[in-house]
């Protein structure tokens, strides 16, 4: 097979979600935006909804369909950018829990879909999604009366335990939302790290569940091994790649290996990017491509049929390191070319 090799632990996803669920005294959801984190929603949810999960949180109705599908009619699942034009039939049919974001979508929630269940978004300083303090005071009171099912913000700074923000932004979801009467959301995975202050009713763990920081005891969930397509041998100062970027400054040996950025091998990782032969690390060489990346080969004794770029060795997080980026970055470019196993019990 000339495409990569993609195992998911599914095991290891419902262990980190039960990991994050034993820190708090709370609910517990869970947030399969962007296709699980490139890991396939529709799997992930089943799982974690076999686990015991009850609430699912997506960033778009379209993928709050394909979530209801994997895990029934009877978990809750929130769409985070709300009611939008157009999502009044996807919110209605699969009972789809807008997470409403400005006075706009307030409106038509309540034209379209009258006595259907919303939630609140609010703005704690992030700047992004959510209802502003003077915009929050001026409906919280007809809203409330409509018993919305859940009220959130989104912490800007948790994976910094120290960060100032933090406590500014906790402060001000106390002011916003104490005394009235819903249940309440701040908490992503770097939230349920930052201690119970921070957990309120409900947290929703994302990236955590997959393996990635800032939880650092997460179970690795994702195996990545790409087939040697051809190896060959190069004298000293021959050249390999586009542009000449890489020269040979002894005899080596280097191996063709099926995998580019058309597969999420971000070309940040240019030069600078590891392969795995079990234990022993390969250099990168030369520039990522879109469908080959070269690998220095030269000091194994035998060149194995696959190496491995995701590996207990090499996380989600040291991939990111050495490609500038971060976790979640990694795990959403994964392509769709890869031949995908998953493991379950």
């Amino acid at each position: 097979m000339g495409t990569g090799h993609l195992t998911i632990d599914l095991n290891a996803v419902v262990a980190n979600w039960r990991a994050l669920d034993a820190m708090t005294s709370v609910e517990t959801g869970a947030v399969v935006k962007a296709d699980g984190y490139g890991l396939g929603s529709d799997k992930v949810a089943a799982a974690l909804a076999r686990a015991g999960a009850r609430r699912f949180f997506v960033a778009s109705a379209e993928e709050g369909a394909k979530v209801r599908t994997a895990v029934g009619p009877e978990p809750k699942v929130h769409v985070f950018s709300g009611h939008m034009a157009g999502d009044t039939e996807t919110i209605l049919g699969q009972n789809l829990i807008p997470m409403l974001n400005s006075i706009d979508q307030l409106t038509r929630h309540f034209e379209a879909l009258p006595g259907h269940s919303f939630g609140i978004q609010l703005d704690t300083g992030m700047n992004r999604l959510g209802m502003e303090w003077n915009e929050w005071a001026a409906v919280a009171p007809m809203v409330l009366a409509q018993s919305p099912d859940l009220v959130m913000s989104h912490l800007a700074c948790a994976d910094e335990p120290d960060h100032p923000m933090n406590a500014y932004q906790l402060d001000l979801f106390h002011q916003m939302t104490d005394g009235i009467g819903v249940k309440r959301s701040l908490s992503a995975t770097g939230g349920i790290l930052l201690g119970p202050d921070y957990h309120f009713d409900v947290c929703r763990p994302g990236v955590g569940l997959y393996g990635g920081m800032p939880f650092a005891q997460a179970k690795p969930v994702v195996k990545l091994d790409l087939p040697v397509v051809q190896v060959r041998d190069l004298e000293e100062g021959e050249v390999v790649g586009y542009s000449n970027t890489w020269q040979a400054e002894r005899p080596s040996r280097v191996a063709t290996v099926s995998g580019g950025y058309a597969d999420g091998l971000l070309r940040s990782l240019s030069s600078r990017g590891r392969l795995w032969a079990g234990s022993i690390p390969c250099p990168l060489i030369g520039r990522v491509s879109m469908d080959l990346i070269t690998v220095d080969v030269t000091d194994l004794d035998e060149v194995p049929d696959m190496l491995s770029i995701l590996c207990p060795t090499q996380t989600v997080d040291d991939l990111a390191d050495l490609g500038s980026t971060i976790g979640y970055e990694i795990l959403t470019s994964l392509g769709g070319r890869y031949h995908r196993r998953y493991i379950q019990s």
